[in-house]
């Protein structure tokens, strides 16, 4: 039951101010009746400044008056008319000191109960790394020989709200996996680097010659293109090489 704002100090101003039964005020704020009588007796909450319900919106006065026609019903608090949001930490995760040290048996749980759950989504959840993460799966943490698998939740490192929003994310997105590979849809693969196209050196050795009007044109060659100096003169077969020619002074020297 949702109590309202400074339970004993509106539970002073019912006192006061209305003529509603003990059982009535202690059950409203969420006391004990001897406590709220220990308040109208002035024994309790000495000195206290009583909080207006009616003022503040949490009660009505029409709401007042019917518990104190009967004293048997019980008063009800108003709903607020703007819901207000919950609050969220945008910022990491903070884990007390003493609940550090049970990280690795709730990832341990995590990783066995849990399997589609990311690494990611691990970490955001208890609020740790993912070397930590991976030390535990592949037992090469520190502590390996003493994680026990627990509860995250009951160790009080995450809200059920959040590891429920986390599974059904996990799932839906196994889910979709799955359907692609039943589809048989091929992954998309990165384009291929494609070289330029080069003209051929023929074309290029064609397209630097001038045109002669009247004369056929011939296809030049590419080799011809490096064969500057002219082929040396081979002696015919028939006709006999002296050494004078090749060695000067070859001839006097076979005279003598």
């Amino acid at each position: 039951m949702t109590l309202p704002l400074m339970p004993k100090a509106t539970a002073v101003w019912l006192v006061e101010n209305t003529s509603l039964t003990f059982d009535q005020i202690a059950d409203f704020c969420g006391l004990h009746a001897l406590e709220v009588q220990g308040i109208a007796d002035g024994e309790v909450a000495i000195g206290m400044v009583g909080l207006d319900p009616i003022g503040n919106g949490q009660l009505s006065k029409d709401e007042i008056e019917r518990c104190q026609a009967d004293t048997k019903a019980r008063l009800v608090l108003r709903k607020p008319a703007l819901e207000l949001p919950s609050k969220r930490n945008k910022g990491p995760r903070y884990t007390p000191v003493a609940r550090r040290q049970d990280k690795p048996d709730a990832i341990a749980w995590l990783l066995k109960h849990a399997s589609v759950l990311s690494d990611a989504q691990i970490a955001k959840l208890i609020g740790t790394t993912k070397n930590t993460i991976n030390a535990v799966r592949e037992r090469s943490h520190w502590n390996a020989p003493n994680i026990k698998a627990r509860h995250p939740v009951a160790l009080g490192l995450c809200a059920q709200k959040d590891l429920n929003e986390a599974m059904e994310k996990a799932e839906a997105r196994e889910a979709s996996r799955k359907k692609r590979e039943a589809k048989g849809t091929a992954p998309i693969e990165a384009p291929q680097k494609t070289t330029p196209d080069y003209p051929d050196a023929n074309d290029l050795l064609q397209s630097e010659e001038p045109e002669v009007p009247g004369q056929a044109k011939e296809p030049a060659d590419v080799f011809s293109a490096f064969s500057s100096s002219p082929e040396p003169k081979k002696p015919d077969s028939d006709s006999e090489v002296s050494l004078g020619s090749v060695w000067p002074g070859a001839d006097k020297g076979t005279d003598a």
